[in-house]
């Protein structure tokens, strides 16, 4: 998120919620990745999808012990989008079994937080 006011004070201010998620996924190739971030941007289930750089995976799957390179997947929601957002990458994952975690968000920036939020309302949400 790009913006020159209503960022970092001089002091530390701390923002509890329980509202805002961080939600891990893997994906086998970054077309992959970007398709899952533009449908979750798109239907507004997600604020911010962070693309990373790809990594190797090793796993235990089917009795067997495997290795294949993946690209991980950082999307920023909220708790009220997360059914939605869950069953959106099920859609869309390729893998039988997807990596799907979601973190609650202890604490944030306000700012920002406030913007996951109001991000991922649909039109005509209160905020």
């Amino acid at each position: 998120m790009k913006s020159s006011s209503g960022g970092c004070r001089a002091t530390i201010e701390r923002y509890f919620t329980m509202d805002v998620l961080l939600v891990l996924t893997q994906l086998p190739d970054r077309g992959s990745a970007e398709s899952l971030a533009r449908t979750l941007l798109d239907r507004r289930l997600a604020a911010c999808v962070s693309i990373l750089s790809p990594c190797r995976s090793t796993y235990r799957w089917q009795g067997a012990v495997e290795t294949s390179d993946e690209v991980p997947v950082l999307i920023k929601t909220t708790e009220a989008c997360y059914t939605a957002l869950q069953a959106a990458i099920c859609a869309e994952h390729p893998y039988e079994l997807p990596e799907i975690i979601a973190l609650p968000v202890a604490a944030g920036l306000p700012g920002y937080l406030a913007w996951v939020a109001a991000e991922t309302r649909s039109e005509g949400t209160p905020a």
